[in-house]
């Protein structure tokens, strides 16, 4: 039986292949009119940092969305003619995945605010409802409780919903929804229903989209009993977890950061699913353990860079997985290198950071040789002018710090 692990080593039972399994809702896809393409400004935020109009037409605010720090790995973001596979943005490989899912099995279903014909305020589910129809690419109200909570009334009759909130910070009118149903159906039924749901969206600290649009809700949903969460960073785990979650016969929600979605890369012809519950190494070190999710891994890798030049040699590692940890990954890299920095975007009060020390503090503490370091965003409400923003929000910088400081 699956289970989540968390903070202070508190267990929690999730759906078991076992379950009693409703009977399944098949919705037929219908032909739906083709509609004509927004022509939206788009601009490609390569792994190397250069950025490339694709259209000279401007953009809206919200397709203008270029990452502040963005790193290579080893060289093995950058893309290449002579390499198989194809190049996607980010967005574009969670549609991908999405649409893949769709075709695979017919319980998939899409439903939120301006997925259909609009295709999703950040174009996730673009020409998806001209593909599958309305029935299975549903716009609905802006009445994220309601839907919401539809997608979960879904899921125990046997479809897959996938729920988009158009921002994730809109989805704390579905908390209720969220906490007390989509979390806790599964056992508080004995175990006849599962709610086999994804829950995903845009989050995180963007481009001057103030306080309210600029949630990280990591620490809302972490302390829930039965949710799996995952946070995407590269096209190629995006579209790898949007699978796994889909598969999954657990709620899942997945994180994708706001700034992301136009990141390219490189991703395989091939399908391929990833695990949910695994941490991605993305640079091999000795010094320092690093962990971090979403946009502050390019923020670390940047830090990396200039700690390399100054003799370190961080070990940096994608947790991806925020519920449960990947306690076994982060385990041996601990036990190797003796030191671990946290670097998040959540906020340090309660945030996923907090957990994660704690989890590493009572696990390995005898592998510890100084106290574990946590960089989080400040306590306060994300400011919108852009140069407080910044502030409010780790940066390069201080990670190098923090790490001369711990090696010292």
């Amino acid at each position: 039986m699956a289970t989540l692990f968390q903070g202070l080593g508190l267990v929690t039972p999730l759906s078991s292949s076992n379950s009693f399994e409703s009977n399944k809702l098949l919705h037929p896809s219908r032909t739906c009119r083709s509609i004509s393409e927004r022509k939206d400004g788009i601009f490609v935020v390569r792994s190397d940092a250069r950025v490339s109009q694709l259209l000279k037409r401007r953009a809206r605010t919200h397709d203008l969305l270029v990452t502040n720090a963005v790193a290579t790995q080893g060289g093995s973001f950058v893309a290449s003619t002579s390499k198989p596979g194809h190049e996607l943005l980010l967005f574009e490989a969670l549609r991908e995945g999405l649409e893949e899912e769709m075709e695979r099995d017919p319980c998939v279903c899409v439903m939120g605010e301006d997925v259909g014909h609009y295709g999703g305020s950040y174009k996730v589910t673009k020409d998806l409802a001209t593909k599958f129809g309305d029935l299975r690419v549903l716009d609905t109200p802006i009445a994220e409780n309601s839907f919401t909570g539809m997608g979960i009334g879904a899921a125990m009759t046997g479809l897959r919903p996938v729920v988009e909130g158009m921002n994730m910070g809109f989805l704390l009118l579905a908390f209720n929804q969220i906490s007390n149903n989509c979390g806790m159906l599964h056992y508080t039924s004995g175990g006849q229903f599962k709610i086999p749901i994804v829950i995903r969206g845009p989050g995180g600290v963007g481009r001057q989209l103030g306080a309210e649009h600029s949630q990280r809700l990591e620490s809302y949903f972490q302390s829930i009993p039965g949710i799996q969460m995952v946070a995407c960073s590269t096209p190629y785990n995006a579209k790898g977890l949007m699978k796994a979650a889909i598969r999954s016969e657990n709620p899942v929600i997945l994180f994708e950061h706001v700034l992301l979605y136009n990141l390219k890369e490189r991703i395989p012809d091939e399908e391929y699913v990833l695990s949910l519950e695994e941490a991605e190494m993305v640079r091999p070190g000795e010094h320092v353990t690093i962990l971090t999710y979403s946009r502050m891994r390019y923020h670390v890798m940047q830090a990396a860079k200039t700690l390399v030049n100054k003799g370190y040699d961080p070990e940096v590692i994608d947790i991806r997985s925020l519920k449960p940890f990947d306690l076994h990954t982060i385990g041996n890299s601990v036990k190797k290198t003796h030191r671990v920095l946290i670097v998040e975007e959540c906020m340090r009060t309660g945030g996923i950071g907090a957990s994660l020390t704690a989890a590493i503090t009572e696990n390995f503490h005898d592998y510890l040789d100084a106290p574990v370091v946590c960089l989080s965003s400040q306590d306060v409400p994300t400011p919108y002018a852009g140069t407080l923003e910044e502030w409010t929000v780790v940066q390069p910088p201080q990670i190098v710090t923090a790490v001369e400081q711990l090696c010292q």
